[in-house]
């Protein structure tokens, strides 16, 4: 197991919010530059959020493929082990 693995859901956890601080910075820009519609009234701050959640998906979709797949991979690996655990613990249990 490499060092990187331990902290796989950390590392694209902290990417994913990386994206969305991004999408957020850009959108907001936009909107302030009158480039994108601001929300009505009040709801300007709700309206760049969603628009930023709306954009980070896809990219955070698209741009951490490597980063989902090595989670996906550490949490693969720690429930085959828990089931080689339970697995051996009923073994012995049935063996006594």
């Amino acid at each position: 197991m490499s060092a990187a693995k331990p902290n796989a859901a950390i590392r694209y956890t902290l990417l994913r919010l990386a994206v969305f601080v991004g999408s957020f910075v850009v959108v907001a820009g936009l909107v302030q530059f009158g480039i994108l519609p601001k929300g009505l009234g009040d709801s300007n701050f709700v309206w760049v959020v969603l628009l930023a959640v709306v954009v980070s998906a896809p990219l955070s979709f698209v741009l951490l493929r490597k980063q989902r797949e090595a989670m996906s991979e550490q949490i693969v690996q720690k429930v085959d082990r828990a089931k080689a655990r339970l697995e051996a613990n009923r073994t012995q249990e049935d063996g006594a």
